[in-house]
């Protein structure tokens, strides 16, 4: 039988915002996703028994730190699925990396998404979008969102999806660190910093967010990126502030910490400007390190066999 093939996008937090912990070990937030233009791709066969294996497009130290065993976020995906089918996740993923790793662009969240939309169309269990999107809220906070991509506010732990409007596209310019980080650590240290330790939300995005999205407009969208994680992550981070405030000098539209970083992502005015400004970063921090992506895409993609 031949693998199924699918593509997963990464994301963007357009505005991210944190509040108090609850009792479920989890920050409530209003979190503003967007898709990027930025895949991983998925593969998935049938084999003996679960297979993991992770390719890189850049380097291998970064798929070296992805884990090839059943706690690989996709193998759970396929683990969780054919439990909820009554199958055996007797299958082979391949993955193959693009999206930075440990970079808050929800790379492993998007490969969960592949890999439940490839066994699905692999054992032929007919779940729809809303089934799927309930067994990926039990992997992990992003992968409702990976599955249905374009552009969203998350309420709750980000799970919670309401879709916006958004028929424009926007380019960003992404700039991935030397090494990742890890979202349970941002959290944690989030909360350790944060004066007064709580925080209330607003009822969800800004009005001028909401404005920006519908009329297209690049520059009024930049004025509204906002991520509450920003402070923690320039404190373990301080190379990142100086980033930001490098790439709003050269005349982008706005500049964001991507969720829990490091990933800092730059809104072009357009896809020229994009590259002019992804020609300039890559001259400070090098040609490896800069991406180019637009937005909103599909969250998860099929691709075909073979």
């Amino acid at each position: 039988m031949p693998s199924v093939v699918v593509k997963a996008a990464a994301k963007v937090n357009l505005q991210l915002n944190v509040g108090s912990l609850g009792s479920d070990g989890y920050h409530q937030l209003v979190n503003v996703f967007q898709s990027l233009s930025l895949y991983d791709d998925v593969s998935v066969a049938p084999a003996e028994r679960l297979r993991v294996v992770v390719h890189n497009n850049r380097a291998s130290e970064e798929a070296a730190s992805v884990p090839n065993d059943s706690s690989n976020l996709a193998a759970r995906a396929a683990i969780l699925l054919a439990a909820h089918t009554g199958r055996s996740p007797a299958v082979e993923i391949v993955i193959h990396k693009r999206i930075p790793v440990a970079g808050g662009m929800a790379g492993g969240s998007a490969d969960a998404a592949a890999a439940l939309v490839a066994c699905d169309a692999l054992w032929k269990t007919g779940l729809n979008q809303g089934e799927l999107i309930e067994l990926g809220a039990e992997l992990g906070s992003d992968v409702p969102f990976m599955l249905m991509g374009g552009t969203a506010v998350g309420f709750g732990r980000g799970e919670i999806l309401e879709p916006l409007s958004c028929d424009r596209r926007f380019h960003w310019v992404l700039v991935r660190a030397e090494s990742g980080l890890s979202t349970a650590e941002v959290y944690r240290q989030h909360s350790r910093w944060r004066a007064g330790g709580s925080a209330e939300l607003p009822p969800g995005p800004t009005d001028g967010l909401v404005r920006a999205l519908i009329r297209g407009d690049p520059k009024e969208l930049g004025a509204e990126l906002k991520n509450d994680l920003e402070p923690t992550v320039f404190r373990l981070r301080p190379e990142l502030d100086r980033l930001l405030h490098l790439g709003k000098g050269l005349g982008v539209a706005g500049a964001v910490v991507s969720g829990t970083g490091p990933t800092c992502a730059f809104l072009a005015d357009s896809a020229a400007h994009a590259e002019e400004t992804r020609r300039l970063l890559s001259k400070v921090v090098g040609e490896r390190r800069v991406l180019i992506a637009h937005g909103p895409v599909p969250g998860v993609e099929m691709v075909g066999t073979r």
